[in-house]
């Protein structure tokens, strides 16, 4: 086995957790695939043979890579869910349960994930590592940059905050922007089975005249028919809200060509239209969120 295979392997091992912790900093599927990517590409340049323990050492690459993406959403005050409420990547293991990349978290997760989103980036960086993955603030000092006391403080903060908004409720808004995430990330990874899982039974995806043109079927009809015209796909398309709720956008040359409007009943997608008509693209209101 070469050294890269050997890192490839490591890193395999460690994927799971890599992205539950970018999850619960970021909120967002697609920003936690990117950031664990983004792990696996310093690890991939990076001289690891005095490393001692990969998994911390991936922890807090991962961890930075989160806190420096908060930051940078903050500064542009974006927000990853509702505002109210290389060297090639190895694949994907699948280890991750289908139905938790379906619904991203149950209620109480979502909710948590609500909270989260009003604290300072380091608060919910040392916030996320301590009491979740139950980092020692020996470790979450130098990832945000504070002393050891500082990074208990901000945790301690954090966790009051937390503890006030315990009855939080997530609004419809919130929680189809997670489905949609949910589908994206599984539409790019090609996961069948996570597609499968969110769709409707009956789901109908629709295309208007002009999607047509482009090489789309007028109608899919069904779950399975459906994910297979989803997985793997999807690579280019964009989180947006579209009039208000959350979709995809796939842009060419920074404009808009097709706009994929959800329907999302009871947790389930039950329809999917996409729009390339020019003149009623134009009445969309667009707002990228990623």
């Amino acid at each position: 086995m070469t050294d890269n295979e050997w890192l490839a392997a490591q890193f395999e091992q460690n994927r799971p957790h890599l992205r539950k912790v970018a999850y619960r900093m970021l909120g967002s599927l697609t920003e936690a695939e990117d950031a664990v990517q983004e792990g696996w590409l310093r690890l991939s340049r990076s001289d690891t043979s005095a490393v001692e323990n990969l998994s911390g050492w991936l922890t807090t690459v991962v961890a930075r890579v989160c806190l420096d993406a908060l930051r940078t959403r903050e500064s542009r005050r974006e927000s990853s869910l509702d505002a109210s409420d290389a060297s090639a990547m190895p694949a994907r293991d699948g280890e991750l349960d289908p139905e938790h990349e379906a619904q991203l978290a149950d209620s109480v997760g979502l909710a948590l994930l609500v909270v989260l989103e009003t604290l300072e980036p380091a608060e919910r960086v040392a916030f996320v590592l301590h009491d979740m993955f139950d980092l020692p603030f020996a470790e979450i000092a130098p990832i945000v940059g504070r002393s050891r006391a500082a990074a208990r403080q901000l945790a301690s903060r954090a966790r009051r905050r937390v503890q006030g908004a315990g009855g939080v409720k997530i609004s419809d808004r919130a929680r189809q922007r997670g489905i949609v995430d949910a589908f994206l990330a599984a539409s790019r990874g090609g996961d069948f089975s996570a597609l499968l899982a969110m769709l409707d039974p009956g789901v109908a995806l629709r295309a208007d005249a002009a999607t047509v043109r482009t090489g789309a079927e007028p109608e899919v009809a069904g779950a399975e028919a459906v994910a297979k015209t989803f997985a793997g796909r999807a690579r280019a398309a964009r989180l947006a809200l579209i009039d208000g709720a959350a979709g995809l956008v796939w842009s060419m040359g920074g404009e808009p060509k097709v706009a994929f409007l959800f329907t999302i009943e009871e947790e389930k997608i039950t329809a999917i239209d996409l729009v390339g008509d020019p003149e009623r693209l134009r009445g969309l209101d667009l707002k990228f969120l990623d």
